[in-house]
């Protein structure tokens, strides 16, 4: 079990305490109850559900399917706004840093286990992430007037949301049926894929880091290269399990594994220009 030793690095501390905070309503999880108070209305930056017991804050793509839902043919400047500024401020540095699903996925991978490693395969599976957050985070709740991701497919919201209020209230548990079980099934096999493929959700389904990755190249804060001190030798890219091309494109969560193997030091975190 060595290779799943857990390296409580600045990035995991990270990690760590977004989820924490994300989800601190303890009072939740004894009652089996969701908060509803004046901080609801704020957006997380990483996937984190609504629904969750212990969850003080909405989540992205939720909200956002909301919004078009209760909207319909009004656009939500608010919550697409609020997303849009997240992203041109820190793009995919959430996926890597604030994302509690992400915490997830990489203790998943140090399970030891067989590993599928990025191919050409994989790089165009990621191009599937784009076509789920047109159709079911968009198309759907404006035809069929129906959360899409969150009712169909979320696993994060299975996990934190769906489990934990059916364990604790028996209404729920006889009102659970069929969806309930497909959804159980879907979360199941996207934790499974996980351990043998590196952050296999954010790398092929999550439509949040779909949206995100756009703003990647031109965030404002981020993980940038020193041109001049740049040989090009590809370490970064080889070190990667992402399907990056280049450091910092829209595939790269800037977990930073790329900095520690540069020997030229031309890679680092800060403001890009």
């Amino acid at each position: 079990m060595e290779g799943f030793a857990l390296k409580l690095t600045k990035r995991r501390y990270t990690q760590i305490i977004s989820a924490v905070l994300y989800n601190c309503n303890i009072k939740g999880f004894m009652e089996g109850s969701i908060y509803k108070g004046d901080i609801k209305s704020i957006c997380t930056p990483g996937l984190n559900c609504y629904s969750c017991p212990g969850a003080v804050t909405s989540c992205p793509l939720g909200s956002l399917q909301s919004g078009l839902l209760s909207s319909r043919y009004k656009v939500p400047y608010f919550i697409l706004g609020t997303i849009l500024l997240m992203g041109i401020m820190a793009g995919r540095f959430i996926c890597g840093f604030l994302c509690p699903f992400g915490l997830l996925q990489d203790l998943l991978h140090k399970i030891p286990s067989p590993k599928i490693k990025k191919n050409k395969i994989t790089r165009a599976l990621s191009y599937l992430k784009y076509v789920i957050f047109l159709v079911f985070v968009i198309m759907i709740p404006l035809i069929k007037y129906t959360p899409g991701f969150c009712k169909y497919i979320c696993p994060q919201g299975t996990l934190e949301g769906g489990i934990p209020l059916v364990i604790a209230n028996e209404p729920l548990q006889k009102m659970a049926g069929t969806l309930f079980s497909f959804k159980i099934i879907i979360m199941i096999i996207i934790l499974t894929l996980c351990v043998f493929c590196f952050r296999a959700f954010c790398r092929f389904v999550c439509p949040l880091g779909a949206i995100y990755s756009l703003f990647n190249p031109i965030s404002f804060f981020g993980i940038k290269v020193d041109e001049e001190k740049c040989t090009h030798c590809n370490a970064c890219i080889k070190v990667c399990k992402m399907d990056t091309k280049k450091v910092c494109d829209r595939e790269c969560i800037q977990c930073g594994e790329c900095i520690k193997v540069c020997k030229e030091n031309a890679i680092k975190y800060g403001i890009k220009k």
